[in-house]
């Protein structure tokens, strides 16, 4: 089996885990947001990233010593930008809804987190077949995620409707929305910029299949503050604090670490998949990662239910979207062989 098939297979783990690591949420009725997303942060970007990395990454203090301050900067700062951009998608939810902003999100991801590296770091390859797939790959996503977009707007508008509810402000929405989209590319930003770290993990004994851990190290440990600070901001204006001591609820600390293990796999799968990928590795995984998310997100919606009692329409419209993401997952596929 080549490189490129195992790394297309991983990303397509790596996107089902992705998608479907919120599903524990479901389950903690007697948490608010702020509660489950604090723990999962915990987990997630603080706990987890330095015991993957001290496991499998020999030598770390030589690594980033011989990397220099520059790369690890480099990281962190991307992982912040990040970690900023998750409290925008929470405002942009609270404004128009997660369906609409999750696909806004992700499309918006998928452009900036794929064209800006290859325009930095290959421009040359712009104009080749690799590249043009690149590109088509890309405009299908965006394609794909808008007409998502509008599924979202419609499901969201019976909803709210249903319920009684005045509309929210789409201009501030769609502003954090953009906003969001934009910081979620930092993700790869600091993978694909930050690369002389798995240069120096390689050259200490790492294997190149673990490499990528010594970026994600500075990256989801800087992320984790923004993220904390927005909990911990929530917990007291809500006064959702004293939920973490409501009976029953213990085991919800196990149902946000489940998440947290789905997510970071999740992540460092993807940074293998785009290691056997080529030189365009992150630039053609990246969009490909966020179409798998989008589809597998999207049919697990429609099966717990979450488009029920919204009509017909809405459904329609999500599923022409899906259509359109899997178009572009098989050019994506097919343009790795050219790499």
């Amino acid at each position: 089996m080549s490189n490129t098939t195992v790394g297309l297979l991983f990303l397509l783990v790596a996107g089902v885990m992705n998608a479907s690591f919120t599903l524990p949420m479901k389950f903690t009725g007697n948490w608010v947001w702020e509660n489950t997303w604090l723990a999962w942060s915990i987990f997630a970007l603080v706990l987890l990233p330095p015991v993957v990395t001290f496991i499998t990454i020999p030598h770390i203090g030589d690594v980033y010593r011989d990397a220099g301050n520059g790369p690890i900067l480099l990281a962190a700062a991307f992982g912040a930008g990040w970690g900023i951009a998750q409290v925008f998608f929470g405002l942009a939810v609270e404004t128009i809804g997660i369906a609409l902003t999750f696909s806004i999100v992700l499309g918006i991801s998928a452009a900036v987190g794929s064209l800006l590296p290859l325009l930095r770091l290959h421009p040359s390859k712009l104009f080749t077949p690799a590249g043009g797939g690149v590109i088509a790959g890309v405009i299908l996503v965006v394609i794909g995620v808008s007409i998502c977009a509008v599924a979202g707007r419609h499901r969201e508008a019976v909803l709210r409707s249903a319920a009684g509810r005045s509309g929210s402000s789409m201009t501030r929405g769609l502003i954090l929305s953009i906003l969001c989209g934009c910081g979620a590319s930092f993700v790869n930003f600091g993978l694909t910029f930050g690369h002389p770290l798995l240069v120096s993990a390689e050259k200490f004994g790492t294997a190149p299949v673990w490499a990528p851990n010594a970026a994600w190290l500075p990256l989801m440990l800087a992320g984790a503050l923004p993220n904390i600070l927005y909990c911990i901001y929530l917990l007291s204006k809500n006064k959702s604090g004293s939920r973490f001591s409501r009976e029953g609820t213990g085991s919800y600390w196990v149902l946000a670490l489940i998440m947290a293990i789905f997510w970071f796999s999740s992540t460092m799968l993807y940074g293998v998949s785009a290691g056997k990928l080529g030189d365009l590795g992150p630039i053609l995984g990246w969009p490909l990662f966020m179409s798998l998310i989008v589809i597998v997100a999207s049919l697990l919606g429609i099966a717990t239910g979450e488009w029920q009692n919204t009509g017909k329409r809405p459904v329609r419209i999500q599923l022409v979207g899906v259509g359109f993401l899997v178009a572009a997952v098989f050019v994506l596929a097919l343009t790795s062989r050219w790499v």
